[in-house]
């Protein structure tokens, strides 16, 4: 079996993974000046949200309602976007796991700030780990480098999905200094070039990752796909 993971620019992933379609941080055209597609076109039976930044969360709710998709994420994100209108909600917290229908998903920590876009409290920031068809992705979501990469790293990362944009997140340096930690056989890279404050050359920074790693970097453009086989 195989999961495909498309970027939809900045830190918005969909993973379909045998059919079941997962989206992560919603932040489509119309709100995200990278994206080339907009929230009401997009399928999602799941949505994964690692913190409550507009930049992550600006098409969480209108997403939801439409697909009535089931939004995973700490408390007291969840609380919030009940408190929007939209119910189906499963929330989490550093440490934990839950399968869910498509594979296992556990909650990671991240270096990071979360407050919402109406400056509410967002909770502490996270990652994830997603465990599906044999395979772990783990999707980093904004943060800083940490040494417990290594801790998380020990499960055996198939794909890692890591900010690299600097000034907000970690920036390519330290990116390529989690990979030590991480030690994923595949990793694509995000949260870059939506503004001139996360510039960033992802080319150069996968040659890098080419050149010092034994892991093999993988650079999508906006709406492009990988296969994880």
């Amino acid at each position: 079996m195989a999961i495909k993971i498309t970027w939809h620019g900045h830190a918005t992933f969909s993973l379909d993974i045998n059919g079941t379609k997962i989206v992560v941080d919603p932040f489509f055209a119309g709100n995200n000046p990278a994206a080339k597609t907009s929230a009401n076109e997009v399928a999602a039976d799941f949505i994964l949200q690692t913190h409550g930044h507009a930049d992550h969360i600006a098409d969480t709710v209108p997403l939801g309602k439409r697909t009535n998709a089931q939004v995973v994420a700490n408390f007291e994100i969840c609380t919030w976007i009940n408190k929007q209108g939209h119910e189906n909600t499963h929330p989490m917290n550093t440490g934990g796991g839950w399968n869910f229908p498509f594979g296992r998903v556990k909650m990671t920590p991240a270096l990071h700030s979360s407050g919402l876009p109406d400056g509410s409290y967002g909770g502490d920031p996270g990652g994830y780990i997603v465990t599906a068809d044999g395979k772990n992705i783990y999707i980093a979501g904004d943060t800083a480098l940490f040494s417990d990469m290594s801790l998380i790293g020990r499960v055996g990362l198939d794909l890692a999905i890591l900010p690299i944009g600097d000034n907000f997140t970690m920036g390519p340096d330290d990116a390529l200094l989690a990979l030590e930690y991480l030690k994923p056989k595949v990793v694509i890279p995000c949260h870059y070039n939506t503004w001139p404050l996360i510039a960033a050359d992802a080319d150069a920074w996968a040659e890098r990752v080419a050149a010092e790693t034994d892991t093999k970097p993988v650079v999508l453009g906006v709406d492009e796909s990988y296969i994880l086989e």
